[in-house]
């Protein structure tokens, strides 16, 4: 792709037992914008509004520049994440506003194709990601804000041991409308303790 040489260095990929979580290259536009365009009504009420340009490759060369600056900053990072048995592309989640210093936090998004919803990826998706924050990243909390009305994505945060936090008054401007979000977190000890009841076979 023009003005977007491959870089040999090793960014960053978290594989699962579905799904696998990879740093985009700058490569997957066509796939990325195929799934995005066809996903459009699905997504469209719970993120920004789409600029005009939203699916094209200058926009998509941008998104890249921003992904690569922000992992090389230390401020963030982005996966897409594909499925183990197909090799194709399901969505994305990122993490994102890594604050250093007394707070040692960060923020994680995500959306999923339209077509891959329900099936339980992007809980195994939030449970890849979140691992890496903590284990690779040293983060001691995740956060993630929630549109109230969206109970998918309320269902599975809960799933991946978030927990609802509170109520944050028109917090971001969603589909041009100023929305209310529901704020959840996730702790390192709590992680740990999924981590050992994961072994050991507790609940």
């Amino acid at each position: 792709m023009a003005g977007l040489p491959f870089f040999s260095r090793a960014y960053p990929s978290a594989r699962g037992e579905r799904i696998t979580l990879k740093f985009p290259t700058g490569q997957e536009y066509a796939e990325w914008a195929e799934l995005r365009g066809t996903s459009r009504q699905f997504l469209e009420r719970w993120e920004p509004k789409w600029a005009s340009d939203e699916l094209g490759r200058p926009a998509w060369r941008t998104r890249i520049r921003r992904y690569r600056e922000e992992h090389d900053r230390g401020t963030g990072t982005a996966f897409l994440i594909y499925l183990n048995d197909t090799g194709k592309m399901a969505g994305g989640i990122s993490i994102g506003n890594i604050r250093r210093g007394v707070a040692q936090s960060a923020q994680i998004g995500y959306w999923m194709g339209e077509r891959h919803a329900g099936r339980g990826i992007m809980l195994e998706a939030l449970r890849l990601a979140s691992g890496y924050g903590f284990e690779t990243l040293g983060l001691h909390r995740i956060e993630a804000a929630c549109i109230p009305g969206n109970t998918r994505s309320m269902r599975v945060l809960e799933k991946a041991g978030f927990t609802r936090e509170g109520l944050l008054r028109s917090y971001l401007k969603i589909n041009g409308t100023w929305q209310d979000h529901y704020l959840y977190a996730l702790i390192v000890d709590d992680y740990r303790a999924q981590q050992i009841r994961g072994k050991t076979g507790g609940t």
